[in-house]
């Protein structure tokens, strides 16, 4: 599957270099005849498109070298270093564009366009369109965040081009002379570009909140499970968009065999590989919430059910013979005084049951829905 996906955007990326290329003389071409700094600017934007190409293409390579001893976990987030460094591309375009528009409309230069110049326009619009559409489409199905910001970049250079078109069009009917205007138009969509497609990849190094659709589906694949009582504290490890580690906390029966949990927890794991991709790690919290310990277990629901930040309470066991109770509270992100309220539920709990040391793990909402 790896060596597939790797293929797949190798291949994307080259016909971006020579879609990219073309653009890249025609407008270059048509911008010289013409005088028109808004096509040269369109032409500029086109030649970092290609660049950005051979960077995804050398990042994947990269990313596809074998984990080592000293990177266990695979090269793949090196694939988001690219992301950063074709945005650091565009950025430079943007305002290299930008500086040579504002010369223009200071110092604004007769533009000569004719009906042939605006169809060979028209037709770099209509290819970017479409190549845009194309790459964008492999890129979410190969789950590469490269291919998807270069697809994404294309479907906007093909209406930043619109403009372009439009530009033309005005000074050949009208000898009205905006592309100056429009080319700083053109750098400012190149800059945002950039910022936007910084911070997303910025967002994915750091570790993003991973899409509630997936958590869902995830929790409910192995909650199908006829042992599985309750799932709990999903975590996702990102190393590259095509590995992700993840762990999570099952309920079961106290009364299971380590033979019956170890089949239970393999078969899981091969399920949620085979189905998404993901590598899982099991932790196991053993129910045992009958009798007086149900009563209790009901207690602290009860309490925590007066706080409005705490998403969610699990992991509930009682070791008997310390007289330990334990188990986990999830707070939401806002709340800031988890302590305190922790605190005070133990020492509720505590009044009603003195013999029991009270135990608490307090989690944040990382995935909790």
């Amino acid at each position: 599957m790896l060596i597939d996906r790797n293929k797949v955007i190798i291949k994307t990326s080259f016909y971006g270099i020579i879609v990219n290329i073309i653009l890249v003389v025609f407008k270059i071409i048509v911008g010289a005849i013409t005088n028109s700094i808004a096509i040269i600017s369109d032409a500029i934007n086109n030649l970092t498109d290609a660049g950005s190409s051979v960077i995804t293409i050398i990042g994947t390579k990269f990313a596809n070298r074998r984990p080592d001893k000293k990177h266990p976990y695979g090269y793949g987030r090196i694939e988001y270093f690219t992301s950063v460094i074709i945005s650091i591309f565009i950025l430079i375009a943007g305002i290299s564009a930008g500086k040579s528009s504002i010369d223009k409309i200071i110092n604004p230069e007769d533009t000569t366009y004719s009906v042939v110049t605006l169809i060979i326009i028209a037709v770099a619009v209509v290819t970017k369109f479409i190549f845009g559409r194309y790459v964008k489409k492999t890129g979410n199905d190969m789950n590469s965040q490269s291919l998807i910001a270069s697809g994404q970049d294309a479907l906007l250079d093909s209406i930043l081009s619109c403009t372009t078109l439009i530009a033309g069009v005005i000074n050949f009917a009208y000898g009205l002379k905006l592309e100056g205007f429009f080319g700083l138009v053109i750098s400012f969509v190149i800059i945002n570009s950039a910022i936007d497609m910084s911070i997303n990849t910025v967002n994915s190094i750091l570790g993003e909140r991973v899409e509630d659709d997936l958590i869902k589906k995830l929790k409910d694949r192995v909650s199908s499970f006829d042992e599985v009582q309750g799932v709990y504290d999903l975590n996702f490890h990102d190393y590259g968009p095509s590995k992700i580690i993840a762990s999570i906390h099952i309920q079961i029966r106290n009364d299971m065999t380590a033979e019956e949990i170890h089949i239970l927890t393999r078969e899981i794991e091969y399920v949620i590989y085979e189905e998404f991709g993901i590598i899982l790690t099991i932790g196991i919290y053993a129910a045992n919430d009958k009798g007086t310990f149900g009563k209790i277990k009901k207690e602290i629901e009860k309490l925590v059910g007066q706080y409005d930040s705490i998403v969610q309470f699990h992991g509930f066991y009682v070791d008997k013979a310390k007289y330990n109770i334990y188990f986990d509270i999830v707070f939401d992100f806002e709340e800031e005084n988890k302590e305190q309220i922790v605190n005070e539920i133990v020492a509720k709990m505590k009044e009603k049951h003195k013999k029991y040391n009270f135990n608490v793990i307090v989690d944040s909402n990382i995935s909790e829905e």
